[in-house]
């Protein structure tokens, strides 16, 4: 079952991409694209749960660390990445995301006093050191300058609040709360969120889009987020949360390899390098072996 999860999780946003790239074509500003992308996934996870009727009634408490979770994950981190690729290249965002991995494992240490296994060092830096190799041209191929610094900070920010609502979701899970239930509130908490500051800003909530932009949006809705989110949060939930952001490293593989049949892409070395890298890194997180000492004395399969 975590094998499908994962699998699921690294092919779905793996591809999203493409549904984002065909958005930003049509001209739509980022703060009304995050709107209507988790606004339609709202109504179709209430739908869902409606039918199902497994709607579960939360608590005051609860529905504010929903409010919480959908500023985190389900808002502004997407901004912050929107407005960072006006500053920086889509291959140095890959890199800078890749620290999920790290702000997970560490955040999952910080609120939940979570054991940090030894294979996470060696797994994290082959992970990092991979996504650098990938992008080695975007990332030395950057001028340091006051843009620069922009769009690494939106990142670094977005890449943060991902984590955050990793967390989010980790209690939610432990506190017995239902994955439907509680994405369904937080995307729709996240779209109003994102249509007060449309209006505030004075945005176009409908621009003319073509059909390919609104095929994109009802992908990114549906699978990138119902489907995608729901899966990478019953992972977090399974194996938690350090080792379910490893999947993030695995986004720009598939991205690369729909590059390659599509586009034309050419395979460099420091690619293959990066591709071998990350691999390993990955094996070293989930492949069986030896038992290994978490740090505190407890053991770890």
């Amino acid at each position: 079952m975590n094998a499908l999860l994962y699998a699921l999780v690294v092919v779905i946003w793996g591809t999203t991409w493409i549904a984002i790239t065909l958005q930003q074509q049509s001209g739509i500003s980022a703060n009304v694209a995050v709107f209507w992308r988790f606004f339609i996934s709202a109504l179709v996870l209430f739908g869902f749960i409606a039918l199902s009727r497994k709607l579960q009634k939360l608590a005051a408490k609860d529905h504010l660390f929903c409010m919480l979770q959908a500023c985190c994950i389900f808002g502004f981190n997407f901004v912050c990445f929107y407005y960072a690729v006006q500053y920086i290249s889509s291959g140095l965002e890959a890199v800078i995301f890749s620290m999920a991995v790290i702000f997970n494992t560490l955040n999952a240490r910080l609120f939940f006093s979570q054991q940090v296994s030894s294979r996470f060092y060696p797994a994290a830096l082959l992970g990092v050191l991979g996504i650098i190799a990938l992008f080695w041209h975007d990332v030395v191929g950057t001028t340091l300058n006051r843009n620069t610094l922009i769009g690494i900070g939106l990142c670094i920010l977005g890449t943060y609040g991902f984590s955050l609502g990793n967390m989010i979701s980790t209690r939610h899970q432990k506190h017995g709360l239902d994955i439907f239930t509680t994405n369904a509130y937080a995307m729709l908490y996240g779209s109003l969120l994102m249509a007060l500051i449309s209006w505030f800003k004075q945005d176009n909530f409908f621009p003319s889009m073509s059909f390919s932009a609104v095929s994109a949006l009802l992908y990114l809705a549906i699978f990138g987020s119902v489907i995608g989110f729901t899966a990478y949060f019953f992972l977090v939930g399974r194996i938690g949360a350090g080792k379910a952001a490893y999947s993030t490293l695995l986004f720009p593989l598939v991205a690369l390899v729909i590059s390659t049949v599509w586009e034309g892409y050419h395979w460099q070395m420091n690619a293959v390098i990066g591709v071998i890298l990350i691999l390993c890194g990955n094996a070293i997180f989930f492949v069986k072996g030896p038992q290994f000492k978490r740090i505190g004395g407890s053991k770890q399969a």
